[in-house]
């Protein structure tokens, strides 16, 4: 494991040492033992997007490590003026120990990896979000004691978060059900690789997807960056909501989403409250699986 590009580069066995890492860490955290793996190393985080958690919990994950890390948005880095991705790879390479980055392309991540000579971390783009799917596995695993055969279900956008709970789902050994109108499928490719590794449903019908759902999920129906299209996705969106009936066809299902949360949108607030306890866990859990994604990478 050289990098963290997407979830379904990795194999089983490294997805489960991350979790296993990320539980570790967490209970030293919680315990006051430090943990300085990363002491006098430097994290470059360039944000094309910005964001609250993916932010925070990178910086203080990297200062809990014994590290630091440097904020670099395009108003502070030369990519913001049209010097290539491929250059700043390797002009950062040599300044700095790792590379997160969240924007928009995944190629940039892809090309951040293939001409830098340090670990690159995807902290988000429009193709996937593994980050945050760790710290969702992680989440379950502490809630259902394990993954493998429980059913997942995402309602909403195939996405980036529907991308990357494929990957992450089937590599543990989950069921995997995606609920979305026809014209916002996941990625074509991804649903390939899936159904030939595990199990995996893709459906219009939001019902079949949260039927018997051991973990139901969401996001926001217009993500940042598709602002101007809020309209149109509201209208095409209507319907697909974790609400109280919905929950009722699902095996008592744990209710994850990414934050930030529409309520009366995507979720209703009656069904966001009774389950907000599994939900700032999982926001919690990105600090201690991003920490265990840096300490995996990045330690000597």
């Amino acid at each position: 494991m050289e990098h963290l590009l997407r979830l379904q580069d990795l194999t089983s066995d490294e997805l489960t040492g991350i979790l296993n890492l990320a539980d570790q860490l967490k209970y030293e955290k919680k315990h006051n033992i430090p943990h300085e793996h990363l002491k006098g190393q430097t994290l470059g985080m360039i944000f094309t997007k910005s964001s609250t958690r993916t932010r925070v919990s990178f910086e203080v994950g990297m200062y809990q490590l014994g590290g630091s890390a440097l904020f670099l948005s395009n108003n502070d880095i030369q990519l913001g003026r049209g010097e290539p991705i491929k250059d700043t790879a390797r002009v950062l390479s040599r300044m700095v120990d790792g590379i997160m980055i969240r924007t928009f392309a995944q190629q940039d991540v892809e090309d951040l990896a293939k001409y830098g000579s340090i670990p690159i971390i995807n902290g988000l783009t429009d193709y996937c979000h593994p980050c945050q799917v760790l710290a969702d596995l992680m989440t379950i695993r502490e809630h259902k004691k394990s993954l493998k055969g429980l059913k997942f279900a995402f309602i909403g956008d195939g996405n980036n978060m529907a991308n990357s709970i494929i990957a992450g789902g089937i590599l543990t050994g989950m069921k995997v059900a995606i609920g979305c109108p026809d014209d916002y499928r996941p990625d074509a490719q991804l649903c390939e690789w899936a159904k030939q590794n595990g199990e995996l449903q893709v459906t219009s019908d939001i019902y079949a997807a949260a039927a018997d759902a051991d973990v139901i999920y969401t996001d926001v129906w217009a993500s940042m960056g598709q602002e101007s299209e809020r309209e149109k996705r509201n209208k095409d969106f209507a319907g697909y909501q974790i609400n109280s009936d919905l929950m009722k066809v699902t095996n008592n299902a744990m209710v994850l989403h990414c934050l930030p949360a529409h309520r009366g949108e995507e979720i209703t607030e009656e069904v966001f409250e009774a389950h907000a306890n599994e939900i700032f866990d999982e926001a919690e859990n990105r600090l201690h699986a991003q920490k265990a994604v840096m300490v995996k990478l990045m330690k000597k």
